[in-house]
């Protein structure tokens, strides 16, 4: 995620999705999405301080915004996105946080079927 452009910064942003978007969860994470009528996604990324200290939150938040940018060429396009993480979540290693992530975009209809 090199653009800045591919991100929500402002908490207009991020409140617009959370008020106007649909939301799908699963075990680890929660997925917020509301179209935003360009030719890209925006995400953003939110860890809760539930998760457990600063290093906890950091360590997931690299390895979600990691998994992410690995599959966001499957992800449809014109959608602002947000990742929260739940609970739980912060003991959980890479693998476990990439299948979590393809669950979510998958239950939500933002993957783009594969052949």
């Amino acid at each position: 995620m090199k653009n800045k452009e591919e991100t929500l910064r402002n908490s207009r942003e991020f409140r617009v999705v959370y008020d106007g978007g649909k939301s799908f969860a699963n075990k680890y994470l929660v997925l917020f999405f509301k179209e935003n009528g360009l030719t890209y996604n925006r995400v953003g990324f939110v860890t809760t301080k539930k998760l457990g200290n600063s290093v906890t939150r950091n360590k997931f938040k690299r390895r979600l915004k990691e998994a992410y940018r690995k599959h966001k060429d499957r992800v449809k396009k014109g959608y602002d996105i947000i990742l929260l993480s739940r609970a739980g979540a912060g003991e959980i290693d890479y693998r476990q946080i990439e299948s979590a992530l393809k669950h979510i975009m998958k239950i939500s209809s933002l993957a783009v079927k594969e052949r």
